[in-house]
């Protein structure tokens, strides 16, 4: 049986992926700070309590993974707050690039062992982090945090490559979640299961692509 971990992955798409993977028959487990009613009540492995900006939580999810290998990873966990000129927080652009940007890199190190020929790891990053396509600006913790997540993604890619591990910068879309207030164009349901969909299309081939949950390729 495949085994699939997720973070973040007690609500929201994070919740969407452990639903949709267990249905398809995967092992999954999901790792989130806060668990949740409609997370326990799947046939999952949940790891909660885990704050993944905290080197002592990274070990107890370690640890609690042990050996067991793993053929998906997806960084899911995310901040977004909204940083606007006259308004710029230094504690906010921080903690938004700890778990945005930080975290998924020593999330991705914490597992490596885990990780073996044919492994995918996928980042959940956003549009928002491209350079090119940015027209609306502000957003500034944000945008920042994403596109650092971008460039770690790129390296890890081409640093797993040899070992057969690949790689893929995921944007799900403009998704109705509690992150954004319920505002959006896509459920969750849909977004994870278009976003399963790139996964399952990722091959060593594509691997650091930044790609939209509909398939186009999205420009840094």
């Amino acid at each position: 049986m495949k085994h699939v971990v997720i973070t973040g992955a007690n609500r929201g798409i994070g919740f969407q992926f452990a639903k949709q993977y267990s249905k398809a028959g995967y092992k999954v487990t999901a790792v989130c700070r806060n668990n949740s009613k409609q997370l326990t009540a799947l046939d999952v492995d949940i790891i909660e309590g885990i704050d993944v900006t905290k080197e002592s939580d990274l070990l107890r999810m370690k640890e609690s993974i042990g050996s067991k290998p793993i053929n998906i990873l997806i960084n899911n966990a995310g901040l977004l707050n909204n940083d606007q000129l006259g308004d710029i927080d230094g504690g906010s652009l921080r903690a938004q690039y700890e778990v945005n940007a930080i975290a998924p890199l020593r999330v991705t190190d914490a597992l490596l062992d885990n990780l073996s020929d044919g492994s995918k790891v996928g980042l959940i990053t956003s549009r928002m982090g491209s350079i090119a396509d940015n027209g609306s600006g502000s957003r500034y913790g944000y945008r920042m945090s994403k596109a650092a997540l971008n460039a770690a993604g790129k390296s890890l890619a081409l640093d797993l490559k040899d070992q057969g591990i690949a790689v893929v910068l995921l944007h799900p879309g403009y998704v109705q979640t509690d992150m954004v207030g319920n505002r959006g164009d896509i459920t969750a349901e849909e977004a994870a299961g278009r976003l399963i969909k790139r996964i399952a299309e990722l091959t060593l081939e594509k691997t650091g692509h930044f790609y939209h949950s509909n398939g186009e390729e999205l420009p840094w």
